[in-house]
């Protein structure tokens, strides 16, 4: 048996685990890097490493931290009245409003991770308080952030339109940003209807001694709200890590405030930044070992344009529910190369069929922004919340790639 497939039954092997023995599948994971790491794939110890990803640990502590104090000194609560009252009490719209926040700001620059960072934590607390399904705040947020996430100033929509120019291929920068945007207004209309979204007619409950309260803007929420303006800023406009600038204004805030910032180093989502870690170092064992690479060339060697086209998107979706999206963008494209050049399909929408296939699946509980969600999401039954994100984004996965292969690239052929 090969190395590839054996780091595959391994993986295999995790889920099943964690699944039926209730193990954190973060330390399942870790015991998997450093066994086939150092039995299969000849890996050291700083190659094992190499694929942990200190960044978003760095952005999970960080911005869990960081809104843990807002919520530990109420101005969590004053964003959530402030948001009442902006939509005169309607909390049907309050999921559709936090959709469009996100969208709005990956469409304008924003890496889809940093805007979830920033909306998600509000967005779960509203959904706490008015008893709104977690799951269907948390897809909102996510598909609204992948709504936006391919604008031609976006991050997303760079990184794509410079490998399809650099690549020699025809594509469509607004084809690219509406197919996205589409699909995820499509998904999230979908969600909010099955997830019991048309039942939250009507105005948000009052309670008098409790709306005052939460309305009172005292030095620390003024503080806070500050920080997270000034977090919001960093990302956006100074280009600054999320995670970095989440935990120096939760430091600063802690000092100002040590009482409510102990009590908040004990609200951090431990578990599932365990969780996480864990297996993405054992995705990074699999990338170095060229495990990725491997399926994508045995899918690519298959002489049937249209089979290999769906296979492509199918990959995508998998692996990205895993690893980086933009990582995946940036070798699959390339991957699709060879048989989009015969002509036999259409680049620009094989393009938008696998960027859309390769970030849609973002909800899951192991990709960055599925993380943010699960991490964000107070008052909740964390293993519970785990699984609905997981089989959720595993619904994604298995329905998404095939919708959009048809609608991008095979109807598009029959003309």
């Amino acid at each position: 048996m090969s190395p590839e497939l054996i780091s595959i039954l391994v993986l295999v092997v995790v889920f099943v685990i964690a699944t039926t023995r209730s193990i954190n599948m973060g330390v399942l994971s870790f015991a998997a890097a450093f066994g086939v790491g150092e039995l299969v794939a000849d890996l050291d110890s700083d190659g094992i490493f190499a694929g942990f990803p200190g960044d978003l640990f760095v952005v999970l502590v960080g911005v869990t931290y960081l809104f843990a104090i807002a919520r530990a000194n109420g101005t969590t609560d004053w964003v959530v009245h402030a948001a009442i009252r902006l939509v005169r009490g309607r909390i049907s719209l309050i999921p559709w409003v936090m959709f469009a926040i996100t969208a709005t700001l990956t469409g304008i620059g924003a890496l889809s991770p940093a805007a979830v960072a920033i909306v998600a934590p509000i967005a779960l607390s509203f959904a706490a308080r008015y008893a709104i399904s977690p799951l269907l705040m948390g897809a909102m947020v996510v598909h609204g952030a992948q709504g936006g996430g391919f604008s031609p100033i976006s991050i997303y929509g760079t990184i794509v339109n410079g490998i399809v120019d650099r690549e020699g291929l025809p594509g469509s920068e607004l084809g690219l940003f509406f197919a996205s945007l589409v699909v995820n207004v499509l998904i999230a209309g979908v969600v909010f209807v099955l997830l019991g979204g048309l039942k939250l007619g009507g105005a948000a409950p009052v309670d008098d001694a409790r709306d005052r309260e939460a309305a009172t803007l005292d030095p620390a929420r003024a503080a806070t709200l500050a920080s997270l303006v000034a977090l919001v800023l960093a990302v956006l406009v100074f280009e600054l890590d999320a995670g970095l600038t989440a935990i120096t204004l939760a430091v600063l805030l802690n000092v100002a405030w040590p009482t409510v910032g102990r009590r908040a180093v004990g609200e951090i989502a431990w578990p599932t930044v365990l969780l996480i870690c864990g297996v993405l170092t054992y995705v990074g064992v699999l990338e170095a070992m060229g495990t990725i690479e491997y399926a994508g060339n045995a899918v690519g060697d298959i002489g049937v344009p249209l089979l290999a086209a769906v296979l492509i998107c199918y990959i995508g979706a998998i692996v990205s529910a895993f690893a980086s999206s933009v990582g995946i963008m940036g070798a699959l494209i390339p991957l699709a190369v060879p048989f989009l050049l015969q002509g036999e399909i259409g680049a620009a929408g094989m393009i938008a069929a696998l960027a859309v296939s390769a970030t849609v699946v973002d909800v899951s509980p192991f990709s960055t922004n599925g993380a943010l969600v699960l991490a964000a999401a107070p008052d909740v039954d964390r293993d519970r919340f785990f699984r609905q994100l997981m089989v959720y984004g595993g619904v994604i996965v298995a329905a998404v790639p095939p919708v959009v292969w048809l609608a991008f690239v095979v109807v598009p052929g029959l003309g």
